[in-house]
């Protein structure tokens, strides 16, 4: 019996042929933790009685879900990690560096067959460049940084082949709502997601990060892609390390096999307040909006400003609307000064902010007021989630969320497009 994606990269990291379903012990190539998770993962690793991390090389900490800092409270935690971080000898990536689910792949530690944990929920997003790459506790986190290995339930993998190509106007971000729809919240859950077909094979490499980012909205513990070109192609930017792809044999056992045919899926939002809540857009065209966001770990990246761009060029924001753009990363904001995107968008009306997490997890820069929508690219929208339990967000893709701003209220892209 053949072996699925993350079988395989289990079994060459534990030194035993891992099967689903069963544990495995197995060492990881990367340990990330932000500023969210990271206090309490230092506090456990000193109750462990930990005194370096296993490598360096192969650790880093992110300040990223309060950048720059909004209170004292969140100063003293920021401080806690530095200290830490310059004792322990490893790197930090500080404010204004970006979010987490960006810097680390442009670090180039990431790459296919990678095993990676991270103290944060959307570290699946690394599962686009074909590596195992999974959230963790804190206190798990702490032992891997001890340690250099984890423990794990070899999980069962559910395939999603999706057929035909998105057509012009819709976008990755749909195609997951869509997909989040049909399976919901928690219907694969501790499952990997593996995602293959053509849509999947056209679409670059910056929309399939959306895709794997949002395989834990499935309930999922991984979301994995194989590598193309595509993928080793991007990887070269950032890294001269060479990395083996990964691929699933064709005779591996799956737990499911869904098909879909997205050649004719139009628009997607998620209505409040669950990522499943999901229609397609046209259901909910004309809600009037008081805030859009453009960012996060899920559509933060150049392609989507630039897609944002294409439609806010030469227009402004409506006069009721607030809109925000927060760049995942200062890469990805010096590249978007570069070609001219940053300017069109504070042109439109923008608002830029510090790269980082700040508005998608409502801890500064953008919490809306009561009673009002907000319209944003992340990748949740929980009651409270951006600050406030008495608004309401939906999600959608970086045109919709462009379109919206425009009008000021929820709008199908295509007619800007």
């Amino acid at each position: 019996m053949g072996q699925t994606i993350i079988e395989k990269i289990l079994s060459s990291h534990s030194g035993q042929e891992a099967r689903a379903n069963e544990i495995v012990v197995a060492r990881v190539d990367y340990v990330m933790g932000q500023d969210g998770t990271a206090p309490l993962a230092i506090r456990a690793f000193n109750e462990m009685g930990g005194s370096r991390v296993f490598d360096p090389e192969c650790v880093a900490f992110v300040i990223d879900h309060s950048a720059p800092s909004p209170n004292e409270g969140v100063s003293a935690l920021h401080k806690m990690m530095r200290e830490f971080v310059r004792e322990k000898g490893f790197r930090l990536f500080d404010i204004g560096e970006g979010v987490c689910h960006q810097v680390v792949p442009e670090s180039g530690v990431v790459g296919p067959g990678s095993l990676v944990i991270g103290a944060d929920s959307h570290t699946c997003t690394y599962g686009a460049l074909n590596a195992f790459s999974t959230g963790v506790g804190s206190t798990d986190l702490a032992g891997g940084l001890i340690s250099g290995r984890m423990w794990f339930k070899v999980p069962e993998t559910v395939k999603f082949v999706c057929n035909g190509t998105l057509a012009p106007g819709v976008y990755s971000k749909d195609l997951i709502l869509h997909l989040i729809g049909e399976v919901t919240a928690d219907g694969a859950t501790y499952l990997a997601a593996e995602y293959a077909g053509e849509a999947i094979a056209a679409l670059s490499q910056e929309a399939r990060f959306t895709i794997a980012n949002m395989a834990i909205e499935m309930g999922a513990k991984a979301g994995l892609m194989e590598a193309d070109e595509k993928t080793m192609a991007w990887l070269r930017r950032y890294t001269d390390r060479e990395f083996k792809p990964v691929s699933a044999d064709p005779d591996a056992s799956y737990a499911r096999i869904l098909e879909y045919d997205v050649a004719k899926l139009e628009p997607q939002v998620a209505r409040p307040h669950r990522v499943d809540n999901v229609a397609p857009l046209s259901q909910v065209a004309g809600k009037p909006v008081q805030q859009a966001l453009i960012g996060t770990c899920t559509n933060g990246r150049l392609e989507d400003l630039r897609i944002a761009a294409g439609i806010l060029g030469g227009r402004k924001v409506h006069r009721d609307v607030r809109l925000i753009v927060a760049p995942a990363s200062r890469r990805v904001f010096l590249d978007a000064m570069a070609e001219g995107i940053i300017q069109t968008l504070v042109q439109a009306g923008a608002a830029v902010v510090t790269p980082g997490c700040g508005p998608c997890v409502g801890t500064h820069n953008g919490v809306p007021s009561d009673g009002e929508t907000v319209i944003s690219t992340a990748n949740r929208n929980f009651k409270g989630r951006m600050g406030n339990s008495n608004a309401e967000i939906y999600l959608a893709s970086p045109a919709s969320v462009a379109a919206s701003a425009l009008t000021g209220k929820i709008t199908d892209p295509r007619e800007y497009i």
